[in-house]
């Protein structure tokens, strides 16, 4: 039975809205939950979007987080196509755009993050895509069916990890890839230029072209339809569809219009919380893909803040945020990972170490066979680790990466020293 006298609001129906409802309710909270999300689709993963259901290895089904059924199970008052226009703090209300507000007792805000947008001539065309929700995705796949049969051109600007996994799934399905990045390697500010070079060779043995150091500076087209793609070093490269993949913003606005206090450009934006993922109101917290939160491992500066926008950072986020609502005294010390799928190469990351962090890499197992762990290092300290076609080994890098202990360089290298001794 739903306690009416006190409800907890979640604005946001991505993986972290729909997890911390789902962990109110496994932790006994029986007042109302009330989760509001702007897309009309129930709550979904976002990773499949560029994986398992862009490529059609998986069915659109397999992408929600639960079934429909069970928000009316768990009681959870699930709003969808709502958008949330403002948060009243004085009288801790939502106002929803069909003009009625919900009072809260505590609010989440899981908005997440929105791709950015390629600020040039030809984006009104049809044939420009972003991907980030599931009916882009919809819209995508059948898109790159079209480009496979009829032996399209498809223009992705960006090399990270987005335009990647839909270079691959695009040439899956026969279509033809250009890759436009500003960078002279893919993933220049995650992995760095050292191993940027073998997701180069990667993907240029599986027939795409790059085009690195330059940016899009127009698309054309004729009658709507896209025809080319042109950059700022003078090329055109023909194009049936072009996509854009140059990264995400945080969705801050309805909480910069409420006064929340927003993190530094410098540390990703974002909406800055504490270790419990508070924000700047007591009432108010934030998790997933719009939060920042302290950051203070190994070769961090002080004070340095992230914002993480992974699939991982939602499903554990979400949870924590919803325990700290209960008033749980608890601390999201989480380690940043991802993974990723691209042909037959599967990997994940975990740590954090852009360009500028580290002063080496140290490679163990065989990078030209891609089946290796790589670790990106300062102070023989461990900042981060990826491991490619290599399994069972998250836990242990993950450790190293907590132990912050100075590593011995070669035992690090070398496969036949277990990588869970080296941790303290």
């Amino acid at each position: 039975m739903v306690d009416a006298h006190r409800t907890f609001v979640i604005v946001g129906g991505g993986l972290a809205g729909a997890k911390a409802a789902e962990t109110l309710r496994a932790e006994g909270f029986t007042g109302r939950v009330i989760l509001i999300g702007d897309e009309r689709d129930h709550p979904y993963e976002r990773p499949p979007l560029s994986k398992g259901y862009l490529t059609g290895k998986e069915e659109r089904d397999s992408v929600f987080v639960h079934e429909p059924a069970w928000y009316a199970q768990a009681q959870v008052e699930l709003h969808l196509g709502q958008t949330v226009t403002a948060i009243d703090r004085a009288t801790r209300c939502v106002h929803l755009g069909d003009g009625t507000s919900v009072r809260y007792d505590k609010l989440l805000l899981a908005t997440g993050a929105e791709p950015r947008r390629l600020d040039i001539p030809g984006t009104d065309l049809a044939g420009v895509h972003h991907l980030r929700r599931l009916a882009h995705a919809d819209r995508l796949r059948r898109v790159l069916t079209s480009l496979g049969r009829d032996n399209g051109h498809l223009v992705i600007a960006g090399a990270g990890w987005i335009g990647l996994e839909v270079a691959a799934a695009a040439r899956s399905y026969g279509a033809e890839v250009t890759v436009v990045e500003a960078e002279q390697t893919p993933l220049h500010q995650v992995i760095g230029p050292e191993l940027g070079q073998l997701f180069t060779e990667l993907h240029r043995e599986h027939g795409v072209r790059f085009h690195f150091g330059a940016r899009l500076t127009e698309i054309t087209g004729q009658d709507g339809v896209v025809l080319a793609a042109r950059t700022d070093d003078g090329e055109e490269h023909p194009a049936h569809d072009v996509l854009a993949a140059i990264g995400a913003a945080p969705r801050t606005a309805l909480a910069e219009s409420a006064g929340l206090v927003i993190a530094d450009r410098a540390h990703g934006g974002g909406i800055a919380v504490d270790a419990s993922l508070r924000t700047s109101d007591p009432d108010v917290f934030a998790a997933g893909d719009v939060a920042s939160f302290p950051f203070a491992r190994h070769g961090a500066a002080p004070g340095a803040r992230v914002r993480v926008e992974h699939w991982a950072n939602a499903l554990n986020g979400g949870p924590a945020a919803a325990r700290a609502m209960l008033g749980q005294d608890l601390a999201y010390e989480r380690i940043p990972y991802f993974f990723s799928d691209q042909y037959d190469l599967g990997l994940e990351y975990s740590g954090w170490a852009p360009p500028g962090s580290y002063d080496q890499v140290v490679v163990r197992g065989d990078a030209g066979k891609r089946e290796f762990v790589a670790f990106w290092l300062k102070d023989r300290r461990v900042l981060a680790g990826m491991n490619v076609n290599v399994w069972d080994v998250t836990e242990d890098i993950q450790r190293l990466i907590r132990s912050g202990a100075q590593q011995d360089l070669d035992a690090l290298a070398d496969p036949s020293a277990p990588l869970g001794s080296l941790a303290p």
